[in-house]
């Protein structure tokens, strides 16, 4: 079963997720949005959406970092592993509390205001809050329960050890078999997640208008009288 799990399934993700972002651009680029609702309310939007972006980038960042730098290198320019661990709970902590936070004003604003707003919930888009809610819960509770009150758990060795091997073919399932269940139902949650993206709002992040950055500054001016 832990082959399937963690030696299968993170490919057969990947490739949904591939195939899925390919036949979405191809036969639904319209649906190519966030379906924003700022016109309907923005206050709670100005707070939520800031935290909830922020946090992502965050988790994303730590997760980078904590996954693909090998304990070696950390060792090698002097931090501890008990430094790490610090370091790694106070920020994974951090991130999560931001994500969390955020997440959660932006569900109360989409699910508790007026009918319209409900309105724009997609089915798919109810799957991947509940995707996202398991996968971002998992992780921060297991951040907590077994990291900063727990006695610790060293994921270097295992976790990063899989998600680096997967990257080579070589995913060794044993790894991650050995790990925690919360971190397994975390990273099953999260390739679910990324299997599910293409059919959700979340292809709006593929869309950032970077081209702003870079362009000609647009001039008006007044028409003449």
């Amino acid at each position: 079963m832990s082959t399937i799990l963690f030696g299968v399934w993170p490919y057969l993700a990947g490739a949904v997720c591939l195939v899925g972002h390919v036949w979405r651009w191809r036969f639904d680029q319209f649906g190519w949005t966030s379906r924003t609702s700022q016109l309907m309310e923005k206050r709670w939007l100005a707070i939520g959406s800031p935290l909830f972006h922020l946090g992502a980038l965050m988790v994303i960042g730590g997760h980078a970092l904590g996954l693909l730098v090998p304990a070696s290198a950390t060792r090698a320019v002097g931090l501890s592993d008990h430094a790490y661990h610090l370091v790694a709970v106070g920020g994974g902590v951090a991130a999560g509390a931001v994500f969390a936070a955020g997440a959660v004003i932006l569900t109360i604003r989409r699910f508790l205001s007026r009918a319209r707003f409900r309105l724009s919930n997609r089915p798919a888009d109810l799957v991947m809050y509940a995707l996202l809610g398991i996968t971002a819960g998992f992780g921060l509770g297991g951040t907590l329960v077994l990291n900063a009150f727990g006695q610790g758990y060293d994921y270097r060795p295992t976790i990063a050890v899989w998600f680096r091997g997967l990257f080579v073919l070589d995913p060794r399932p044993e790894l991650m078999a050995a790990a925690p269940w919360p971190y397994q139902v975390h990273v099953l949650a999260a390739l679910a997640l990324i299997a599910w993206w293409p059919f959700t709002r979340l292809v709006h992040v593929w869309s950032v208008p970077l081209g702003y950055l870079i362009r000609p500054p647009i001039v008006y001016r007044r028409p003449p009288s």
